[in-house]
């Protein structure tokens, strides 16, 4: 099957004179799957539309914060009525307040918070809170987790970073990177390793609760308890980066579904709505050291933004216990599509699910433990992900353009979304199961 790529073409042409790569962002390239990137020009509840009229189910959901949808009508009558009022201030408005006590009202680990413009942003902010509030300098992550692109968290990192085969970027300077340990995910023995070693400096562990950046890797049983465990006999803090995971694996994201209290949280995604703005937030005596309660300083002009914040209040008001129980079944739906259709065409494919958040590893089998750590993750068959990639594309199907990623179901799903995304899986794994040389 061919698709109309003509404007996409000439629109990337034209940005890559403009812009590194032609991108914003490096996976939007499309370097790990070749080709040329889908330029989107509308979307609507759970499909977009590009710049050539081709339309696809979109699995992507802009990496997440889409949870309702695109163009929910609610959130957009929000964006409108608050930007006629005027989109930004640089000083305080009552709705940040009322985004923040939702917020809190989720996550009982976060007595206070602050808004901020990005996840990246948010990260960076917890770990300066974490090393003001500890006076320590050293912070532990994980392998293939990703934290933004901050400096001293871009060692080992995954999603891009993985993407590109650098899990390290140029630009970061070594007393950076020696600032930040790297232990393997889901290894508490490596954990201990690492924190003897690294003695009472260890100001926090920075985690993924549920890894999304290299393939979603779940946190094995008592995983997220061990790391508890362990910040709070060194004198350190948790720190659950939840940009993927809060409000979207429940309410209150991975610690309600896992039971597990973080000291920080850091927040994204969607509580705005799909406008630019993270958070983060945790224990009223670490965020008393943020300025200007304390020394630690951070500051934003954009933060608490009245149109990001409009949009995140009008999303989180329609994150209802009925949707969490849509979202689920939706996401059990598309799991059963990519591993019948595996299974029909005989392709190896283990697909891995938190919640509505899912990957497929291509050349890894479905039994056995599955994929626990960047190690594990590796190893998958990225050429054949590519091969499905497009055939899906190709069939009106738009995936995240890389193995490493997360694919997103969102609460505007429906029967005839499914329908086309199973309609186009049989071919496309026949498609990933042929060599880079054959034919589907």
């Amino acid at each position: 099957m061919s698709r109309s790529i003509a404007r996409s073409d000439a629109a990337f042409k034209r940005a890559e004179q403009l812009m590194p790569g032609g991108v914003n962002s490096p996976v939007r390239a499309f370097r790990a799957v070749g080709g040329t990137p889908v330029f989107v020009a509308s979307g609507s509840r759970g499909r977009i539309r590009d710049v050539d009229g081709n339309e696809y189910v979109d699995l992507v959901a802009s990496w997440g914060p889409m949870i309702l949808g695109h163009a929910h009508p609610e959130v957009v009558s929000a964006i409108v009525e608050t930007a006629r009022n005027g989109t930004s201030f640089g000083a305080p408005t009552e709705r940040e307040s009322e985004l923040a006590e939702a917020i809190r009202g989720a996550f009982p680990s976060i007595e206070r918070l602050r808004l901020v413009s990005s996840g990246t942003e948010a990260a960076m902010s917890a770990i300066r809170a974490a090393r003001g509030f500890t006076g320590r300098n050293v912070v532990l992550k994980f392998e293939g987790c990703y934290h933004g692109h901050a400096d001293g968290l871009l060692v080992q990192a995954g999603s891009g970073a993985a993407t590109f085969g650098s899990p390290s970027s140029a630009g970061v300077p070594e007393a950076y990177a020696r600032l930040t340990r790297v232990a393997t995910y889901n290894d508490l023995e490596d954990v201990d390793r690492l924190v003897r070693d690294i003695g009472n400096d260890l100001a926090a562990i920075i985690v993924e609760p549920v890894a999304a950046n290299m393939g979603v890797v779940p946190p094995a049983p008592g995983f997220l308890e061990g790391l508890r465990e362990r910040c709070d006999r060194a004198g350190a803090l948790l720190i659950f980066d939840e940009v993927i995971t809060g409000f979207r694996l429940a309410k209150g994201g991975a610690q309600e579904r896992f039971g597990v209290r973080a000291d920080l949280t850091v927040l994204g995604k969607i509580i705005g709505g799909g406008m630019p703005v993270g958070a983060y937030g945790g224990r009223a005596e670490i965020l008393a050291r943020i300025a200007p309660l304390g020394r630690v300083y951070q500051a934003g002009t954009l933060s608490g933004n009245p149109v990001s914040v409009a949009a995140g209040i009008a999303t989180l008001r329609l994150l209802t216990p009925d949707l969490y129980v849509r979202l689920e079944a939706t996401a059990r739906a598309v799991e059963k599509i990519l591993v019948d259709s595996a299974r029909a065409s005989g392709t190896i494919v283990r697909v891995q699910r938190v919640g509505s958040l899912l990957t497929p590893f291509f050349g890894v089998p479905a039994g056995g433990v599955g994929i626990r750590s960047w190690n594990d993750a590796k190893l998958c068959d990225a050429a054949a992900y590519g091969r499905f990639f497009h055939a899906m594309l190709d069939r009106g199907v738009y995936l995240p353009p890389s193995a490493f990623e997360a694919m997103f179901v969102g609460g505007a799903h429906d029967d005839r979304d499914l329908s086309h995304v199973a309609d186009a899986a049989g071919e496309a794994m026949r498609a990933a199961n042929a060599t880079a040389s054959g034919s589907p």
